[in-house]
């Protein structure tokens, strides 16, 4: 009897200790709490068509637009003139830049001259007999003839005799000769084209020059041009004559450039055209590096938007009863941060800032700044003085 009561017993507690478990088990589980839903607040701006300067970033180094090069044509020894052959030597228009020793060649142009002069001195006595209606012509060619100038032209010949005399005696083929020769001396005096300054200088004085030498270079520091390599998707879009706002590196200086000269051909290794960006000021040294806006072209009934905005699909974000939705768009020209785009109706409610995640169909909150500045409800400030007013009646 005694057995039998004990495992009633036992039986009895086990049962109470599951059961027990199960309550203890089941007390702790805790409902799992249904999320909320997020709906992300976002910046949204109206859309309103109008008018875009699409503006072409470029950059470039100056270069004088009237430059030269000089180059000895003829051989001799370098005299000095009356300033001296430097970089950085101003000259004017028409001074001499290089004097070559031409003494000896001097003489033999003298000498080629004079025989000129005689072989048409030697036919006088002929023109006066045979042709006395031309010797007063030739008379006065000879009074006119000096060597220490430039021989002047012949006379105009009026008849073919006239013409088989003249030439048959070799006048035509010496006269001829003497003006090559008078054109080779020239060149023994290197003038400046215009006025300006050396900038190269390859050759001192009292250094034998030969034929074919370099000996330095001259610019115009007045008018420079700055040549820039752009896009062929804006050869259609550059015109001569636009006006071009240009800056130095530092953005602490700003200058007014022109569009002088478009290519008219592509780089078809780089894919690029070249434009030349005319400027003038005198702070500009040649080699100095710019930054310049190139105004291409005005868009109508555009928009311009940041890149981040623009999806590959062509697509842009717009707020429609606070749901995320897309629309397709047209973009007419990519800058490095911006797009211009047209297609989108005036009115749309767009994105102004991107939005991590965004799909359509997304619920958003439009941005304002009311919410920001709104003053805070006097119910909450006069709290804190109820509470007072108890503790000191207490």
């Amino acid at each position: 009897m005694r057995n039998i009561i004990l495992s009633i017993l036992g039986v009895v507690l086990i049962i109470g200790a599951v059961y027990i478990g199960k309550n203890i088990a089941s007390s702790k589980k805790k409902t799992r709490p249904v999320p909320e839903k997020v709906i992300k607040t976002v910046f949204t701006d109206t859309v309103k068509n109008g008018k875009v300067q699409i503006v072409i970033p470029a950059n470039g180094s100056l270069m004088s637009k009237r430059r030269v090069e000089l180059y000895a044509e003829v051989q001799g020894v370098f005299r000095t003139s009356g300033k001296l052959f430097k970089p950085g030597q101003e000259y004017r228009q028409g001074e001499t830049l290089i004097r070559i020793d031409a003494s000896e060649y001097y003489a033999s142009v003298q000498s080629s001259k004079s025989n000129l002069y005689n072989s048409i001195a030697a036919i006088m006595p002929d023109l006066r007999l045979d042709f006395p209606e031309i010797f007063p012509k030739w008379q006065s060619y000879l009074n006119g003839f000096d060597l220490n100038k430039t021989t002047p032209m012949l006379p105009e010949m009026t008849s073919e005799k006239e013409n088989y005399f003249i030439t048959g005696r070799g006048i035509i083929s010496n006269y001829y000769n003497v003006k090559n020769l008078e054109q080779r001396l020239a060149k023994y005096n290197v003038r400046a084209p215009f006025t300006g300054i050396l900038t190269e200088a390859l050759a001192t004085e009292g250094s034998l020059i030969r034929s074919g030498q370099k000996l330095g270079e001259y610019i115009d520091p007045t008018v420079y041009e700055m040549e820039v390599a752009l896009s062929k998707t804006y050869a259609s879009l550059l015109k001569v004559g636009e006006s071009v706002e240009l800056r130095n590196i530092e953005h602490t200086e700003t200058y007014q450039g022109t569009v002088s000269r478009v290519n008219g051909s592509i780089d078809p290794t780089t894919q690029t055209i070249t434009a030349f960006i005319e400027v003038k000021n005198e702070t500009l040294k040649e080699g100095m590096y710019l930054e310049a806006n190139l105004n291409a072209k005005e868009e109508n009934d555009v928009i311009e938007i940041s890149r981040n905005l623009f999806l590959d699909t062509e697509q842009i974000f717009v707020v429609r009863d606070s749901v995320l939705d897309l629309i397709d768009v047209k973009p007419v020209y990519f800058s490095d941060s911006k797009v211009v785009l047209r297609g989108v109706p005036d009115g749309t409610v767009i994105l102004s800032k991107p939005v991590p995640g965004a799909y359509a169909g997304m619920l958003v909150k439009q941005y304002s700044i009311k919410k920001e500045t709104s003053k805070p409800d006097d119910s909450k400030k006069e709290a804190p003085l109820e509470v007072s007013k108890s503790k000191k009646a207490k």
